[in-house]
């Protein structure tokens, strides 16, 4: 197991872990009913857990509040300029979303979004396009909107994570954790609430993607109407590895 260790640590010490975290709460068009400040107080929370417990340092941390379409894609943007293919990337969305059955299409409503007009909206696959410009080692959606539909290409069985941490960071992935996909998400989400609770309470060294995932799909099921999902990511170079958060050598209270 110290070899393990060592040997995970070695690999992940040459790189950064970067975070984008958007909550929108608020919206520009009268029509679209705001959200309470939930989301963007969720993406505070995160964005407090991940720097003050996993290996995540601050100046690469970008919350954005209430952002419009054109920020959040300069946050892409941004991303696709400074990760290196060592470097692990953690996106993570709470706010509207809409999810098309008849055409498989799922969306993110940005702030300036209209509900009788699509322009501003955010669809899956021009945000599976700027994935791809990003070449990551690891990147990690989460996203807490009813939009998850067509972004997976395949929904991953899950392994084993104990015996496999240093195969599942050594091989790229792209990976996706999302609440599911009904047409309306409650102000107050239980996914979140699961999602920052496992993170809070972990004391294991390394923890992936894929145990989170195990972890909060019963209790989400069982305290809502949403059946989570997690899978690899259409077309944008996963070859079966999983996002490791670190645990920091010291944690801050």
């Amino acid at each position: 197991e110290d070899t393990l260790i060592n040997n995970i640590t070695a690999i992940a010490d040459k790189g950064k872990y970067y975070a984008l975290i958007i909550g929108i709460s608020k919206y520009d068009d009268p029509e679209m009913v705001d959200l309470d400040g939930y989301p963007v107080q969720d993406a505070e929370k995160l964005a407090s857990v991940l720097l003050n417990r996993y290996t995540f340092d601050e100046g690469n941390i970008t919350v954005l509040k209430n952002p419009d379409r054109t920020k959040i894609l300069r946050a892409f943007d941004n991303l696709s300029k400074i990760v290196s293919e060592n470097d692990n990337l953690l996106i993570f969305y709470a706010g509207h979303g809409f999810y098309d059955e008849t055409t498989e299409l799922g969306y993110w409503l940005p702030s300036d979004a209209e509900k009788d007009f699509t322009a501003n909206w955010i669809y899956n696959d021009v945000l599976v396009a700027n994935l791809r410009r990003i070449r990551s080692k690891h990147t990690l959606l989460i996203s807490d909107a009813c939009f998850s539909g067509s972004i997976f290409k395949t929904r991953a069985l899950l392994q084993d994570a104990e015996a496999a941490y240093q195969k599942k960071y050594e091989l790229a992935s792209r990976k996706a954790i999302t609440s599911g996909v009904l047409k309306t998400v409650p102000n107050k989400s239980v996914f979140f609430k699961y999602l920052a609770d496992r993170l809070e309470s972990n004391q294991e060294k390394y923890l992936s993607a894929s145990q989170l995932f195990q972890d909060i799909e019963i209790p989400v099921a069982n305290n809502s109407p949403n059946t989570p999902q997690y899978g690899v990511i259409q077309g944008v170079g996963d070859k079966g590895g999983d996002f490791i958060f670190i645990l920091k050598e010291k944690v801050n209270p």
